[in-house]
């Protein structure tokens, strides 16, 4: 009987390594289904090698390297974004000119959309359409969501960064030497409006007010202070602007939580305060001190809060857990340059945060 259990044993430990090895769906999905985060790990520019984790609540476990491990090949070069749709997930793949779309639960491709000229960010603007900002192009990129390919382009005038979408109305961003956002009819597909900011709008919320709020870092040669801008969506008229102190603060990541009424930001550490605010906050509520913050994501459901650390932008990065009041809770390794986070929570819509 000894025998028999022994070899059993070991069947089953061979059966159990072979199905580690090659990542079988139905394991993967275990801890895709639940409550958790995904990372985009951005990689090294031109060497190809960005990748996709997931940090799962029901473990407490961060899993790395998703996409090549359960595909069999890189995601490619500088992932930037993503956007959950549906039982699909669509994954922005800035330098390699992609988008890599998977199955919800789990992530095996479904197929690649090409053609663009470096996408930068992507947001639905319904069930079946969805934008995508492009850094080198004067045009938004309209996908079919319900196809996965390019039906049209949207043409803005300008390049395109940061979006986000309310009421049939989609705001996109113009950073990279510019000062507007531009606002788009999301049934037309044609620009409305424009709107005056400051200098390089790096990130964009909007609150429990519907009050659209704009980050503007000032320009990376730090020729303006940076400014927070508030923006009635019903006027697109700006109601509020808020200044950084010193030229040389450079802010990034505009984040919100769940109830819509507090903002977080990095800006040597993160950084937080409430939508009726009237000035830039001189308090740091998280030191970055021995860590660089690259960014920031807030859980919607429990209001923990999310920071990457990029480390020297060569070895493996470290995703970082602080509760709602700021002390961490739990740190684990990532993969190289762990950017922009989403997060997977029951019966919340992840793409609003």
């Amino acid at each position: 009987m000894k025998k028999q259990s022994f070899i059993l044993f070991l069947a089953l430990a061979c059966f159990t390594a072979c199905k580690k090895e090659n990542n079988e769906p139905a394991q993967t999905g275990s801890f895709l289904t639940g409550n958790g985060v995904f990372v985009i790990n951005e990689g090294n520019f031109g060497h190809g090698n960005g990748s996709l984790s997931f940090y799962s609540y029901d473990s407490v476990k961060i899993f790395n390297n998703l996409f090549a491990d359960i595909n069999g090949r890189p995601l490619g070069d500088v992932p930037n974004s993503m956007l959950i749709s549906g039982d699909k997930i669509y994954i922005v793949v800035n330098n390699s000119g992609k988008i890599e779309v998977v199955e919800r639960e789990s992530l095996k491709s479904i197929t690649t959309i090409t053609g663009f000229n470096s996408p930068r960010d992507i947001a639905a603007v319904s069930d079946k359409k969805a934008y995508v900002t492009c850094m080198y192009s004067d045009s938004v990129a309209i996908l079919d969501t319900e196809n996965d390919l390019i039906s049209g382009y949207v043409n803005v005038r300008r390049t395109s960064e940061a979006i986000v979408v309310k009421d049939k109305k989609a705001y996109i961003a113009n950073c990279i030497g510019g000062n507007e956002i531009m606002v788009v009819d999301t049934e037309t597909d044609r620009v409305v409006d424009s709107i005056a900011v400051s200098a390089e709008p790096e990130s964009m919320v909007i609150d429990k007010n519907n009050t659209l709020w704009v980050l503007c870092n000032g320009g990376w040669m730090r020729e303006y202070n940076a400014e927070l801008l508030a923006i009635n969506t019903t006027s697109n008229e700006i109601t509020k602007r808020l200044v950084f102190h010193s030229i040389e603060d450079s802010p990034s990541c505009l984040r919100i939580d769940g109830t819509g009424s507090t903002l977080y930001y990095l800006e040597s550490g993160v950084r937080k305060l409430d939508i009726n605010a009237v000035e830039i906050p001189s308090d740091v509520f998280i030191s970055s001190t021995e860590s660089y913050f690259y960014n920031l994501g807030i859980n919607p459901a429990n209001g923990d809060i999310f920071v990457t650390d990029a480390v020297d932008f060569q070895q493996r990065g470290r995703l970082l857990i602080f509760d709602s009041k700021g002390d961490l809770s739990s740190e684990m390794l990532a993969d190289i340059i762990p950017g922009k986070l989403y997060f997977s929570i029951a019966d919340i819509n992840l793409n609003d945060y």
